[in-house]
């Protein structure tokens, strides 16, 4: 652009900043799809310059959050204490794996086989020890706030990329799990898609994702240019953030009703016998199937939850009862995104809210723990076969290498192609970074 249209542009405008490049004026264009007034991004320029970046594609093209509510021993799965007194190494032994030296619990006998695809980081740490605070932290990056609702992980990827094929950007398995899983401040059109009912349930069916009966694919098109006209005249009368969300809301609903892509991706019919008896015919086993089908066809973020982990007492059966699901399920889920040629660009996340106590309790449970704990990372340019971090000998604490929750969620934000301390509009025109303070762990990428 030639400078003396950029001055007539400042004319109107006001005085542009001296350090506002060419590059940054030429994203002024595209601000509307963040859904920022041009006031507002010189408010962002003046409130940080170097906090405006154009989210780009990265590594990972999809990520799959596999969370475990309730907070997961790490002792009794991906940290066994073998060494130690039985107080603190618990009723399970320990497993080689294909790692080197590397031992998981005997609960997680595939996972073992295919270690050498993961990384297992062992010095997760945060202060938070109450159920809600916890899950806030991981599925956020940030620590809750009484001022602020922060947005989730699978948000923040909605509000960056969009939509893709016509599928949600952001779908929770099989709903949204907390109100820490949603938009936050952001607009509510970039809230999570429920399904409604378990992909686990013999008549599971998405809800919403047919059209009611006696209505064909014309009728149906008829039907939208009617409400298109309607709409119309009453977004003229009164503009909200709510109204453009819900506009947002049916044009999707639409798209995805009428997307054969999105039909055939929730539909669970299309698998074989033999694939969903290979993930396990349950809970664990039927969900991560669901969400290797939608990242596979083209879902940004899928959020998934399985079990209750929130062992205070006889971890023994707890862990006998739901290990052997989980262990199945994800080691089958690394194995089929391999196979597919689709693990290099799916970022796999395996976490909980915090850990368990180093020592058995004595009603033979582990309680609350958030100083080290553990988080599994596969896929989506993530190192392969390694252990990032240790706890100490009792899992007391970080031996080595402390990972934050700020420096987790940068680092996978990196993967997908997210900035971290970019900053977003919250509301009162307040400028906020993704994540506050966190850095890129350079170990943990491939």
């Amino acid at each position: 652009m030639k400078k003396s249209a950029i001055s007539g542009i400042q004319g109107k405008c006001g005085d542009l900043p001296s350090h506002f490049s060419r590059r940054e004026f030429m994203h002024v264009g595209l601000i509307g799809g963040l859904g920022l007034s041009l006031p507002q991004f010189l408010s962002m320029k003046a409130h940080g310059a170097q906090k405006f970046y154009e989210s780009k594609e990265g590594t990972a093209k999809n990520v799959i959050h596999i969370y475990l509510p309730g907070g997961m021993a790490h002792q009794e799965s991906w940290d066994p204490k073998p060494y130690a007194p039985l107080e603190y190494r618990g009723p399970f032994k320990s497993i080689k794996t294909k790692i080197p030296g590397v031992h998981f619990s005997e609960n997680f006998k595939q996972s073992a086989k295919i270690a050498d695809k993961i990384t297992v980081c062992r010095s997760m740490t945060h202060g938070e020890a109450a159920h809600e605070r916890g899950t806030h932290n991981m599925f956020t990056g940030y620590r809750p706030s009484p001022a602020l609702n922060y947005p989730s992980f699978g948000s923040v990827i909605s509000h960056e990329f969009g939509a893709r094929k016509n599928l949600p950007p952001y779908v929770c398995i099989p709903k949204m799990p907390n109100e820490f899983a949603g938009s936050g401040y952001l607009s509510s059109s970039h809230g999570p898609f429920g399904l409604g009912s378990d992909p686990a349930s013999d008549n599971f069916k998405v809800k919403d994702l047919s059209l009611p009966t006696g209505i064909n694919d014309d009728r149906f098109s008829k039907r939208r240019s009617l409400l298109d006209t309607v709409d119309g005249h009453f977004r003229n009368m009164e503009k909200s953030d709510a109204l453009g969300a819900m506009d947002k809301f049916y044009n999707d609903a639409y798209s995805i009703i009428s997307s054969k892509e999105a039909r055939e991706a929730f539909d669970m019919t299309k698998e074989t016998d033999k694939m969903k008896e290979r993930y396990g015919k349950n809970t664990a086993g039927q969900r991560m199937l669901l969400s290797r089908r939608l990242v596979e066809a083209g879902v940004r973020f899928v959020s998934l939850t399985y079990g209750g982990w929130d062992m205070h007492q006889n971890i023994e059966a707890g862990f006998d009862r739901q290990g052997p699901e989980l262990d199945q399920a994800f080691a089958t889920l690394v194995s089929d995104l391999e196979e597919r040629g689709l693990l290099d660009s799916t970022l796999i996340m395996m976490s909980s809210e915090f850990g368990r106590t180093p020592k058995i309790n004595k009603d033979s449970g582990r309680d609350h723990y958030p100083r080290v704990f553990s988080v599994v990372l596969a896929g989506g340019g993530i190192a392969r076969g390694q252990v990032y971090g240790s706890s100490d000998a009792f899992a007391t604490a970080p031996e080595e290498n402390p990972l934050s929750v700020e420096d987790l969620a940068t680092t996978v934000y990196d993967r997908i192609g997210i900035v971290a301390d970019k900053e977003l509009m919250a509301p009162g025109d307040r400028p906020i970074e993704i994540v506050d303070g966190g850095k890129v762990i350079k170990d943990l990428l491939a």
